[in-house]
């Protein structure tokens, strides 16, 4: 079992979910009363958000990265970073270490080309690839704004095969204003809940194929059974792909 180590606390609710997801599907796995060998560095969030409002996405940077160190010196073999956003920094995270960091937009794409390519494939001629430029995925991303708007997301995952499409500047606005006035500090009401609906379905109405919960406390308010498109918990696939990393299954 590898040691992974874990940059939380943005937001401490969303820590919380990956370490439970990562833990039951490692005893899942294996049994008994396995756990995940796991280091945690939980970084003060009021300080992270603080640099987002403030754009000081280097100072950011530099601040995670130094708990990329940390956790690295404390023997971690892998990190996982345990938020969307913030993968902005990534690069940073990865030029301060030696050890992998799995990124949320690879782990995400990768799950999503290989859904839609199953239900896609019995639609297409046999001779013609499922995910080819023309037959190139489109999903609806929901996120913070920084995540939807400040192309680092969608860059990233449109060189790997999958294009995005994006709510209003309006939506993005209240979305945001949701994840953290609400999600963050563990509120969820029924209002917010239909808002995010209806945002997905004007996205659906768009051409969207799925949707994208690009930041791990949207999950806390949307489920795939409330949910008109198929959808692709980020939060989830990430911490699946921490698993396969600990037991070696990468």
């Amino acid at each position: 079992m590898r040691k992974l180590g874990i940059i939380g606390g943005m937001s401490p609710e969303s820590t919380v979910l990956y370490y439970q997801i990562i833990n039951r599907e490692v005893n899942r796995r294996m049994g008994g009363n396995t756990s995940a060998d796991l280091l945690l560095h939980s970084v003060n969030f009021e300080t992270i958000v603080q640099m987002q409002k403030q754009s000081q996405w280097e100072q950011a940077g530099l601040l995670l990265a130094q708990s990329a160190r940390q956790l690295e010196q404390a023997g971690a073999e892998g990190l996982i970073l345990a938020t969307n956003t913030m993968h902005k920094v990534a690069d940073a995270i990865s030029a301060a270490t030696t050890v992998p960091l799995l990124h949320v937009v690879d782990t995400t794409t990768e799950a999503i080309k290989c859904e839609i390519k199953s239900e896609v494939k019995h639609e297409i001629k046999d001779s013609e690839d499922p995910l080819s430029p023309e037959n190139k995925p489109l999903i609806g991303l929901l996120g913070t704004r920084f995540t939807m708007s400040d192309g680092f997301y969608a860059e990233r995952m449109q060189s790997l095969g999958v294009d995005l499409l994006m709510p209003s500047a309006e939506e993005q606005d209240e979305i945001h204003r949701i994840i953290f006035d609400e999600l963050c500090l563990n509120q969820v009401t029924q209002a917010s809940q239909n808002y995010y609906q209806s945002v997905i379905q004007s996205l659906a109405q768009q051409g969207a194929q799925g949707i994208i919960l690009g930041c791990t406390e949207i999950s806390l308010l949307i489920k795939q059974e409330n949910c008109s498109l198929p959808v692709f918990d980020s939060t989830t696939i990430h911490a699946m792909a921490a698993v396969d990393f600990i037991l070696g299954d990468e």
